[in-house]
């Protein structure tokens, strides 16, 4: 070859190359933080004076909170399926909490994310990042269902719902802390764990400054076993409660966390340009001491305090620090938002989240979501506008459902507590709301797994939560 020709060839190459560089540093660094079991209430952001977050705090003043962001679902599982696929996860079966025991027509080997669907590792590798899940997995234990068979490159954690935050003397394969695919010596990798999984994001991203990376930090704090080191409790000595001691010293524990996960950032010069996502996976749950006032309800159940969240945005590129917004949103959202900024347009099957961006700027009016839908087994309930009716009927593996009581309304905006059933005041809402229900569901798939192996006494459970009468979790 010419050498003119050659020269111009290689600047042509190189030229390329640098563009793909500058393309791929254009993209913004994705970390999303999904904490575990949190109350609504017990965070600085949230109004809490007992509870200090000061780092949650920083994000949130930095970025926006969302005053009425939800999860697909009130349980952990099932939520998380939701968030990694934007998609409602009933439409593959994934309804139910506890991935043991499936329906009929499927097998233990149904029992975890349906490998069909595609997840925020799938579309965001495709996009250009490398991509690491670190924390609690609870989408399968399979190995087709393992994080580095579902889109992640990496993954330091455990594949259960739940785990000491201590090192084990015997695990399970639900319990045991995987590096990629290779179990670890407790004893060598356990200090604890929320300071470990925090460790397994910084050391990711020290590995390599070209490519833009996406991080799905899962913390299982503040899930139990209530476990928490003697510093931190030291530093609440005002709390009374002792179980609730614990609890805000493992809030603590995550909090500096996730400060000291910000501070390498901004050291690196990474954070101008790192979009964080902060989520909590349900609302609060009954055995860890939390709270969701005001809201009614908790973990498991429909009411407000089951499903809504304390949500963040930050991006200090692009998004106004200080903001709130105020409109219904999910956490179906987040992937769609995150693939907007990674300025990819994958999708895999339609999703049922909206890019939020365009909202925040002002570009587009109105509420990202005329209506909202739930169901776990027995509950189901739908959000629109400022109403919200919640159903009880059979489960949905019945052929023939019956209403088990009657539908219960409410207007969210003059009864935020879920005080007073006005149904039978607004029976065309409660009609409309029935019949939208009634039509997502149309498109839902079958339940794959029950709600456990008890999962007849959780089923009577969801439907004695679920009287207005019962004011246990007011």
């Amino acid at each position: 070859m010419h050498t003119k020709h050659f020269n111009f060839l290689l600047f042509s190459i190189i030229s390329l190359a640098c563009c793909a560089r500058l393309l791929a540093s254009e993209k913004p660094n994705i970390i999303l933080i999904v904490s575990d079991d949190a109350g609504y209430a017990d965070f600085g952001f949230q109004g809490s004076s007992e509870i200090k977050t000061p780092h949650i705090d920083r994000l949130a003043a930095g970025g926006v909170t969302f005053t009425q962001a939800y999860v697909s679902a009130s349980v952990c599982c099932p939520s998380r399926m939701g968030i990694m696929t934007g998609r409602y996860q009933q439409r593959f079966g994934a309804e139910c909490n506890v991935p043991k025991l499936p329906t009929p027509g499927y097998s233990e080997a149904d029992l975890g994310l349906d490998p069909q669907e595609s997840t925020m590792g799938d579309l965001l590798a495709a996009a250009g990042y490398r991509t690491l899940m670190v924390g609690k997995w609870h989408l399968g234990i399979e190995d087709h269902h393992h994080p580095m068979n579902r889109g992640f490159d990496s993954f330091y954690g455990f594949l259960g719902g739940s785990r000491s935050y201590r090192a084990l003397e015997s695990t399970s394969p639900e319990t045991r802390l995987y590096s990629d695919f290779e179990p670890l010596d407790e004893d060598d990798a356990v200090s604890y764990l929320t300071e470990d999984l925090t460790e397994a994001a910084i050391e990711f991203i020290e590995r390599d400054d070209a490519a833009p990376f996406f991080i799905y930090l899962s913390y299982n704090a503040v899930h139990t076993p209530m476990e928490a080191k003697a510093e931190d409790i030291e530093q609440s000595p005002a709390i009374g409660d002792e179980s609730r001691r614990t609890y805000a010293a493992m809030t603590r524990s995550m909090d500096e966390n996730i400060g000291r996960l910000v501070a390498h950032l901004e050291e690196s010069g990474l954070r101008e340009n790192t979009l964080f996502c902060f989520a909590n996976d349900n609302g609060g749950a009954t055995n860890n001491a939390s709270a969701n006032s005001p809201l009614r309800g908790f973990k498991g159940s429909y009411w407000e305090g089951g499903i809504r969240i304390p949500m963040i945005l930050n991006w200090e590129k692009r998004i106004r620090p200080g903001s709130q917004f105020p409109a219904p949103v999910s956490t179906l959202d987040i992937l769609p938002t995150f693939l907007a900024a990674a300025g990819s347009d994958a999708r895999g099957k339609p999703l049922d989240g909206k890019d939020l961006l365009p909202y925040l700027s002002g570009e587009a009016a109105g509420p990202p979501h005329e209506f909202l839908f739930w169901r776990l087994w027995h509950v189901a309930a739908v959000r629109h506008e400022d109403w919200k009716l919640i159903r009880v009927a059979d489960h949905p593996l019945k052929s023939q459902r019956e209403l088990l009581s009657a539908p219960l309304l409410f207007n969210l905006a003059e009864d935020p507590g879920e005080t007073s059933n006005i149904a039978s005041q607004h029976p065309a809402v409660t009609e409309m709301l029935m019949k939208r229900l009634e039509g997502w569901e149309s498109a839902l798939g079958t339940p794959r797994w029950y709600d456990g192996v008890d999962w007849p006494k959780w089923g009577r459970i969801q439907i004695e939560n679920h009287k207005l009468e019962n004011t246990r979790y007011r």
